[in-house]
């Protein structure tokens, strides 16, 4: 196994790579968002970077997916761990809880999707039915109850074009499309990975609730919803306090995979 750990909005690099080597990979699909941190420790081998860029300035609709993946294939990546901050849409997927998504619905547009747009002799098909590896999602939740995480361990992920945040109207949508959560970035970086071959799974911290879906009010029925405005200083509070979470959840992973391969 070798594993990598991609930062985003959430997870700065851990202080596990502190002593890591810092590698510029070139591919044929572009620069990748940023250097790649590797490290070993006793034994097992890891890769860091951030999708967004070190100074988080690329944007999810802009971040070169094909580029990023095609660059951890070049390092022999086998596992990776997608880290991101999320809305919460559904009750149980509130603002501090972590999730395991097993689903996913695509509502992005104009994003270079696979590498067989390149294909001259045939198309490859990717069977895409569980987008998350079950292994590593059971490795996951051992952490998260390790570190006594609140979090659900199942839902479905609506990935969104951003980088602006949706319309009540549009998780409204969602919800009834069957989304739990809310992110901008799952895909393409999800299938790509399948198309690669590397085993990938996401752990996610809800850090708001979703447009239309502020908490109920003390007086309400649980289905009727404040109409709050999302205030993007709650959003950053919550990243930094998951910061350390997310730090201390790696730590864990590393460690149980230690001990697995020794």
């Amino acid at each position: 196994m070798k594993l990598a750990i991609i930062g985003g909005s959430l997870l700065k690099p851990p202080d596990s790579f502190a002593s890591g080597e810092q590698e510029h990979v070139k591919t044929p699909f572009g620069e990748p968002s940023d250097n790649f941190i590797s490290a070993n420790i006793d034994g097992l081998e890891l890769v860091y970077f951030n999708r967004h860029g070190v100074s988080h300035h690329i944007a999810p609709h802009q971040v070169n997916y094909k580029a990023n993946m095609f660059a951890l294939k070049i390092l022999d990546v086998t596992d990776i761990i997608a880290v991101t901050a999320v809305g919460g849409i559904t009750e149980r997927m509130s603002p501090m809880k972590w999730a395991l998504p097993d689903q996913l619905i695509d509502y992005t547009h104009g994003r270079l999707q696979t590498y067989n747009d390149i294909n001259d002799d045939e198309v490859h098909h990717i069977d895409f039915s569980y987008p998350f590896d079950e292994a590593l999602c059971d490795k996951l939740i051992r952490c998260l109850q390790m570190e006594a995480c609140e979090f659900e361990k199942d839902g479905t992920y609506g990935v969104t074009q951003g980088p602006r945040l949706e319309t009540a109207a549009e998780i409204k949508r969602m919800q009834n499309d069957g989304c739990d959560i809310v992110g901008m970035t799952a895909m393409p970086e999800a299938s790509l990975a399948r198309e690669l071959d590397m085993r990938y799974a996401q752990l996610s911290l809800v850090v708001n609730w979703a447009a239309g879906k502020g908490a109920a009010s003390a007086d309400s029925s649980a289905q009727t919803r404040r109409h709050e405005v999302i205030s993007m200083d709650e959003i950053r509070a919550r990243i930094s306090e998951g910061d350390a979470i997310a730090e201390r959840l790696i730590s864990r992973l590393i460690s149980l995979l230690v001990d697995s391969v020794d």
